[in-house]
């Protein structure tokens, strides 16, 4: 279903220049579906060179052209929704209509920054004397280099592509090559809609070459990535010594906690709908629960039978509601953590198995484990998996204490009638987003990003602009 397997620069499809490919495989069934250009240096000084000229002249082109294509890219991306889902299904193996929603929510990103380049405010400073004026106005900070996940194969890179390019810059973005096919189709609908050559270049390949090739470029003044703790911690290394700017979107551990006064039935299936939603491979899922002792029972039902209601399957197939994990390892981690929590003393409340009928592939049941230790593996890592785990609590302070002993802090999500304990846990757990009696809060209208290890910067919303953007202050004497 890829229709553009080469790499994208400077307005052209191509071939890597040694010819190298790499293949991609559906995880539904673990055949190879297409084979992408495998970049070379060449080809990486070639997408360098195209940004940093097409920078030039994107910058000063005004707000409102580049609102008027940055919208009409939108307009395409939502008439190829179906084709370019189909294409996710296939790399990812999520569900179609997850693929085709997530394929307009990434339209949304491009609408939302159409808007929002007419909208990049400078500021007014009074003088000390009636002779001066000071102000502030916001630039462009430069070339981009951003790098994608597999996960949101579409929303993710469009994030980056669509906020760059409304901030006048010029962007390289790095798809994962697990599913590279969506960011090919976004490059595709940016170049059928005009926008000039060089400002989108989409390369492929091996990360190892082409992540500190691009970081450590003096081209490069701004540096994206959506992925896991340690990667950002090794793109933060190289990006420091060329003092760029930086944002990092990384891993997660979601505590949710569902207080005695909320309503643990409808907490439960809420938590379970979400948790297993793209096979629980969500940077921002809810991965940690923490139920009142009272509501345990009442919510691990809730949950349990929802999560034995999910049709499994590939995510070609109608009502199918949990495709395959993405790939062998992950696989092989979710079984290693469900052992070990049992082996710390979990009892399996639902799934845990290979599902019938399934054996090729890379399927697991969606899977809850009830009275998990604090101590367990799945309690302490980022699950990106179909796997839930479930504990109790009966205080305030100790709740928090353990929802927040993690380094991550991406999301935190809370159950509750009371406005004072909504607002209280609200405040006290240390997230970068917070959902009270909520489960989806991606949407383009509002900032994403997390704090401590899970990240620096915002995307999405009035602020996600801002990182794509330098404040420059002038001070005149009349």
């Amino acid at each position: 279903m890829i229709k553009k397997h080469g790499l994208y620069i400077d307005g052209q499809w191509r071939a890597a220049s040694d010819g190298q490919t790499k293949d991609v495989y559906n995880p539904a069934t673990e055949e190879v579906i297409a084979t992408i250009a495998a970049a070379t240096q060449e080809d990486l000084d070639a997408a360098l060179a195209a940004a940093r000229q097409a920078f030039k002249a994107w910058r000063k082109t005004s707000p409102w052209e580049r609102s008027k294509k940055l919208r009409a890219v939108a307009e395409r991306i939502r008439a190829r929704a179906e084709d370019i889902g189909m294409t996710m299904t296939l790399e990812t193996g999520k569900p179609l209509a997850e693929a085709v929603a997530e394929t307009n929510a990434a339209a949304d990103q491009f609408e939302w920054y159409s808007e929002e380049t007419k909208r990049i405010y400078g500021q007014t400073i009074e003088g000390r004397t009636p002779d001066v004026r000071m102000s502030v106005v916001y630039q462009p900070v430069g070339v981009v280099a951003a790098f994608s996940a597999w996960n949101f194969p579409a929303l993710l890179p469009a994030r980056k592509m669509a906020a760059a390019m409304a901030a006048g810059c010029s962007i390289i973005i790095k798809p994962a090559g697990e599913a590279p096919g969506s960011c090919f189709a976004l490059a595709e609908a940016c170049h059928d809609e005009g926008i000039p050559a060089g400002v989108v270049n989409v390369v492929s390949g091996a990360s190892s070459l082409i992540a500190p090739y691009l970081v450590k470029s003096p081209i490069v003044r701004k540096v994206s990535l959506t992925g896991s703790v340690s990667v950002g911690k090794q793109i933060l290394h190289m990006a420091a010594d060329g003092v760029k700017k930086v944002t990092m979107e990384l891993g997660g551990h979601g505590p949710v906690i569902v207080f005695a006064d909320g309503d643990a039935a409808a907490a439960g299936k809420a938590c379970a709908t979400t948790k297993f939603r793209n096979c629980g491979q969500v940077c921002i899922s809810p991965s940690r629960f923490f139920v009142h002792e009272s509501r345990y029972d009442t919510f691990c039902a809730a949950f349990s039978e929802t999560a034995k209601g999910l049709k499994i399957g590939p995510g070609v197939e109608e009502g199918v509601q949990v495709g395959p994990m993405a790939n062998r390892r992950g696989l092989e981690t979710a079984r290693e953590m469900i052992d070990d929590a049992v082996a710390r003393g979990a009892e399996i409340l639902s799934g845990g198995k290979t599902p019938d009928g399934l054996e090729k592939g890379f399927f697991i049941e969606p899977t809850v484990l009830g009275r998990v230790s604090d101590d367990a593996k799945i309690m302490n890592e980022e699950p990106f998996a179909p796997v839930a785990p479930i504990t109790t609590f009966t205080d305030y302070d100790d709740v928090i204490a353990r929802a927040n002993a993690l380094p991550f802090g991406l999301a935190g999500y809370v159950f509750t009638q009371s406005l004072r304990l909504a607002h209280m846990a609200s405040d006290d757990l240390e997230v970068g987003m917070v959902g009270v009696n909520e489960m989806l809060l991606a949407t383009a209208e509002a900032p994403f990003g997390g704090v401590k290890e899970s990240g620096m910067g915002r995307e999405g919303g009035a602020l996600g602009i801002h990182d794509y953007l330098e404040p420059k202050y002038v001070k005149m004497k009349l």
